[in-house]
């Protein structure tokens, strides 16, 4: 069945427009919890901190936070690659 009326016809540049919100509020929301994650873990369990936390602990944190940010810029750098198809 063809769309009859203007209210039922989509607009490619509107569903555009929302999946590209959808790429930045991915995105946005990956890298807060990645940062959550290590402020907890550094600061709150003091894993980052010389005075509360041993050297190995410190190499964990230091470890687990570099391999981690790897991890999302390279989730990030293959969502964003990707073109929008409408």
């Amino acid at each position: 069945m063809e769309p009859t009326g203007p209210e039922e016809q989509r607009d490619p540049f509107k569903s555009e427009i929302v999946l590209y919100f959808i790429k930045i509020t991915r995105t946005l929301f990956l890298g807060f919890f990645w940062m959550m994650i290590n402020v907890f873990l550094g600061l709150f369990l003091g894993f980052a901190v010389p005075e509360e936390s041993t050297p190995g602990r410190m190499i964990f944190f230091y470890a687990f936070a570099v391999i981690t940010l790897g991890a999302y810029l390279y989730m990030v750098w293959k969502w964003w690659r990707k073109k929008i198809n409408v």
